[in-house]
């Protein structure tokens, strides 16, 4: 959409949409109820159904493995269906989901089923909103588009926060075996804003007479399979920390369900949004590339304090700085590629969105199965993790061959 001299007229317009942004910041706020809420409960499942570790790491698996495949599928439905019913319908999965969660462990035979049911219908949900949040605001008339954006994926942070936070003084007020009211109570988010998208207006993702890339289109596209490398290294690199810091802490550290919540994955999240924020109001100061190559030694250094340092502090230092450090990760190769492929279109989003989900799925799923394998130990788990920035790296310098940027040696 070209930029023209803002009239009256185009301000009305703007904001009319206004609306409309924030219901997607409150949309990434839902996603991050959808990844970040289970998570601090992995060992109250344990000691409550008796489900192992092994399980616990199925939970991840699942949830970002269905999600994976939603954006996968969505590339054939939601230009069909519209974007407004394929919003609509994201939020109603997200809310039924946590409300099964707490419904269904009681009810079946094997609790853990009734979990795992959950977690595929809500897991639904965020695999929707991965794929419709980003172009609905990319849509969205406005003369700051990578400052909204950048805003944008920080409520993913300020939403994880959130989530830590309040779950925490919910269990410390009525204790955490009251978890399934607070899964209800996070369930009518959702509910919420589902409705709100019914109402407010939604701007078309091309011009008129214009038409997206293909997915074969793209992938002819030697940039996009760069791209879809470095997402899903951005996805494992944050996640495989994030989804493991509350166990991590109360387990492998020893510090009560309490400090453990606060000094591991919200440290993590209030560190990650603050680099977003960072980004998004120096950012056209910074060269994108090299605060991308930074922030990756950074997270790689990070894997490091947290699996070889012994001692708590350092542990949980580790953590937050590793949330620091991948604030960009993710963003940043969203950018990057928005920008280096402007007709990509819903295929690219929901591509992109695909390999981010991949790398959430897999960086994780790494860490538990490399933790069992050593009896459990999650340090020798995040220790192999490392593995992603170091991949990630190479899908930074990849990226600039392939756009001609390669000015010197990184």
């Amino acid at each position: 959409m070209q930029e023209n001299p803002a009239g009256p007229g185009e301000d009305i317009v703007k904001n009319k949409y206004q609306k409309t942004i924030y219901a997607c910041f409150v949309g990434y706020i839902v996603q991050a109820v959808v990844v970040n809420f289970v998570p601090l409960l992995f060992l109250t499942f344990q000691s409550t159904y008796g489900i192992s570790l092994s399980k616990i790491t199925a939970l991840v698996t699942v949830n970002f493995g269905v999600q994976l495949t939603v954006d996968l599928l969505s590339v054939g439905f939601v230009d069909k269906i519209g974007y407004r019913a394929s919003m609509v319908a994201a939020h109603l999965f997200a809310a039924g989901g946590l409300g099964l969660l707490a419904l269904l462990p009681d009810l079946l035979e094997d609790p853990f089923m009734g979990i795992l049911a959950g977690v595929v219908l809500y897991a639904v949900g965020g695999g929707l909103l991965e794929v419709l949040v980003s172009p609905v605001v990319e849509a969205c008339p406005s003369d700051h588009k990578e400052q909204t954006m950048s805003l944008l994926h920080s409520f993913y942070c300020w939403g994880q926060v959130g989530v830590v936070f309040l779950s925490t003084v919910f269990f410390k007020a009525v204790g955490v075996g009251q978890w399934k009211i607070l899964a209800c109570l996070w369930a009518l988010l959702p509910l919420v804003n589902g409705f709100v998208f019914t109402r407010v207006p939604i701007a078309p993702l091309m011009e008129e007479g214009e038409k997206g890339l293909s997915v074969k289109d793209l992938a002819g596209m030697k940039i996009f399979w760069v791209f879809m490398l470095m997402m899903m290294c951005a996805g494992a690199s944050e996640q495989a920390v994030s989804q493991w810091a509350s166990t991590f802490a109360e387990k492998a550290l020893g510090v009560s369900k309490m400090v453990g919540d606060l000094a591991g994955p919200m440290a993590f999240a209030v560190l990650m949004g603050s680099a977003r924020a960072f980004y998004g109001k120096y950012g056209e100061k910074i060269d994108l590339d090299r605060f991308m190559i930074g922030s990756t030694v950074l997270c790689g250094l990070s894997y490091l304090c947290i699996s070889l340092v012994p001692g708590p502090v350092a542990g949980l230092a580790g953590c937050a700085v590793c949330g620091l450090s991948v604030g960009i990760l993710w963003p940043g190769t969203f950018s990057r590629a928005a920008a280096a492929v402007p007709r990509g279109g819903t295929a690219l989003f929901a591509l992109m969105a695909l390999a981010g989900d991949l790398g959430c799925s897999g960086g994780p799923t790494l860490v538990g199965m490399v933790s069992s394998f050593f009896g459990e130990d999650l340090r020798r788990g995040i220790l192999a993790a490392v593995l992603f920035p170091v991949l990630l790296l190479f899908g930074i310098r990849a990226c600039r061959k392939c756009l001609g940027q390669e000015k010197q040696p990184v």
